[in-house]
């Protein structure tokens, strides 16, 4: 299967920019996922990667070859969409051999094919059923079967398990997860879930605005954020607001706002001593401790709620800020309740500090080197 290289692509629409220059290569048979909220861009890079709109400026190359004006029809690209889109008055055969058909491929072939195509995805035996006569996630099997059926060199997909329910949507990611690594096909998918793309990709790209923040495999993404955005987007996280007071070595020394102090040991590049920063703290990273300690401070839980493999708390520090803590709910700290009074403590290694102090997603990052 081939590489896909996207070179400084950009969309504007009259004032507005939908992608600003995206830069990114999808080596062959790699699983990349652009990641990030409503209105980021990641549609519309899809779209302009299959041909739905065109590109402001910018090229879109297939192992080297400009396909950025070439035809939809013409590009041996395969989508499937988020409604599916599959023909109600067709069987699902014929969902399945509709692109094979308008490839001109007929009799034993197109049989064989179609076949091949929905053993693919575990439905050999639905082939005389309606769209109507399937659930949600074996309709979505007919879409992604007949979007292999004509043996793409590239694979889309635009949220595609959006409108399924939270067991069937499992079922599905291992689903795709599988099919993908059987096939080997270069795959771009467009998702808003961050659990999806990080359990589904070999790498992600994260988007705000059109721009790309960072570009790098999932475990990297989220232990190391490139940016003040993908340090809160990914995960569940506290956004605090500090000033960086010192530095000794690999250490920042930071004063929240409300007076607590904090030790990280992610340097802000760029920021002098006195200057403001933003602090990120995931939710699991808020420790709870019955015992004090260097660099702990006292807090009071004001709400317990209890989700399923782990309990969630929202507690304030003396003198201090709000944050939300994640622990097991096998763990001991599961049974504080509200009012208790707690030791907080926070890994040094697992507070990101950056720059922007704003709150806004900031400029494009580097590409990362493909690992």
């Amino acid at each position: 299967m081939p590489e896909l290289t996207l070179e400084n692509l950009r969309k504007e629409y009259g004032g507005h920019v939908a992608a600003a220059n995206i830069s990114l290569t999808v080596a062959d048979g790699e699983f990349v996922s652009l990641l990030g909220p409503s209105g980021c861009g990641k549609t519309t890079v899809l779209r302009m990667v299959a041909g739905l709109i065109a590109p402001t400026s910018g090229r879109i190359l297939v192992d080297g070859r400009d396909i950025t004006r070439v035809p939809t029809h013409q590009r041996q690209i395969g989508l499937v969409f988020q409604s599916y889109a599959l023909f109600p008055h067709m069987t699902v055969f014929d969902n399945v051999a509709f692109g094979l058909r308008r490839q001109g491929v007929r009799g034993a072939e197109l049989q064989q094919r179609v076949q091949q195509a929905l053993a693919s995805v575990r439905l050999p035996d639905h082939a005389r059923r309606y769209p109507r006569q399937l659930s949600g996630g074996q309709q979505q099997r007919v879409a992604l079967a007949r979007s292999i059926a004509p043996q793409p060199q590239l694979l889309l997909f635009d949220e595609p398990l959006s409108n399924l329910d939270a067991a069937l949507r499992d079922e599905m990611q291992f689903e795709l997860k599988r099919l993908q690594r059987e096939l080997g096909i270069t795959t771009l998918f467009v998702t808003h879930d961050q659990t999806e793309a990080m359990s589904l990709s070999d790498r992600v790209c994260v988007l705000a605005e059109g721009v790309v923040q960072q570009y790098d495999r999932p475990e990297i993404i989220y232990d190391r954020p490139a940016t003040a955005f993908v340090a809160r987007f990914i995960g569940r996280s506290n956004r605090l607001d500090a000033r960086l007071e010192a530095r000794d070595g690999a250490q920042c020394h930071l004063r929240l706002a409300q007076g607590a102090r904090l030790v990280s040991h992610h340097a802000a590049a760029g920021v002098a001593p006195g200057e403001s920063v933003a602090v990120v703290v995931r939710q699991e990273d808020v420790l709870l401790l019955s015992q004090a300690g260097e660099h702990t401070h006292r807090a009071r839980i004001l709400l317990r709620s209890f989700v399923g493999s782990r309990v969630q708390y929202a507690l304030q520090l003396d003198g201090g800020p709000e944050l939300i803590a994640e622990v097991a709910a096998s763990a001991d700290q599961a049974q504080l309740q509200p009012g208790d009074g707690v030791h907080v403590g926070f890994r040094p290694e697992r507070v990101y500090v950056h720059a922007d102090a704003s709150g806004r997603a900031p400029a494009a990052v580097p590409m990362q080197a493909r690992p």
